[in-house]
């Protein structure tokens, strides 16, 4: 089942030429300084092969929800997410969108000094002007009237969304948002995972967050349960 990704409408990034790459599942959304969408695609095809090849000869990395045996031989996308998902205490596949986020990324990173990618709501971004991204939070009055502030800064960001309200994507939590924010968006993929996880009800904000703090390289938090929200660490967040 495809939900219409409402928040693509409100992404104008100033000075950036954005466009889409689209294959299979994976459905990006790419700002850079000029138009390299045939490389991205490259890019998206080679991590899918890896992707793809290693589940053919071990499903588990699919289907698992816990962490898996981490793997010397596999590729560098899938030894990353096993090591990432193994930290945090979920399935590999639940760092999938922010690693390829991540991994498109690092490839265009000598090519433009400023992109932004983003997979399904989680973003992996460089920038060099204050930017602003849009929470969408489906029906909570958040959604879409808030965002989250990103100074420029020399190395990337990761920001990453989970919804147990919002999408396809399995979740055993209930916020309507759980944003997360950091230096991986492969990383904080996972977390947001796990910490939308434990989100059952508003009073689970204060937990959520305090579970999600303790992990290296989080600079911030944002939850979003209805009318209810919770935010902890280094972010800004502004009115749209």
């Amino acid at each position: 089942m495809y939900e219409e990704r409402f928040y693509r409408g409100f992404t104008q990034p100033n000075g950036l030429v954005c466009y889409e790459v689209k294959y299979k599942e994976t459905d990006l959304l790419c700002c850079t300084k000029g138009n390299l969408k045939d490389f991205i695609e490259d890019r998206v095809l080679f991590y899918r092969h890896q992707l793809e090849e290693y589940i053919r000869l071990k499903p588990v990395f699919m289907h698992s929800l816990v962490p898996v045996e981490y793997d010397k031989f596999a590729p560098v996308i899938v030894r990353e997410m096993v090591e990432a998902s193994s930290e945090i205490g979920v399935g590999p596949m639940a760092t999938v969108a922010g690693a390829i986020a991540e991994f498109v990324g690092r490839d265009i990173d000598k090519l433009s000094d400023e992109y932004i990618v983003e997979n399904g709501g989680d973003v992996y971004l460089k920038t060099q002007k204050e930017r602003v991204l849009m929470v969408y939070a489906k029906d909570s009055p958040f959604s879409k009237r808030i965002g989250i502030k990103i100074p420029p800064d020399e190395e990337p960001y990761g920001v990453c969304t989970s919804s147990g309200t919002v999408g396809h994507s399995l979740s055993f939590g209930r916020a309507d948002a759980v944003c997360v924010v950091g230096k991986s968006s492969l990383f904080m993929d996972g977390l947001a995972t796990y910490i939308c996880n434990v989100v059952k009800q508003k009073n689970d904000i204060p937990l959520a967050i305090e579970k999600g703090r303790i992990f290296k390289g989080v600079k911030g938090i944002l939850i979003i349960v209805g009318e209810h929200l919770g935010a902890w660490g280094d972010i800004e967040i502004v009115k749209i």
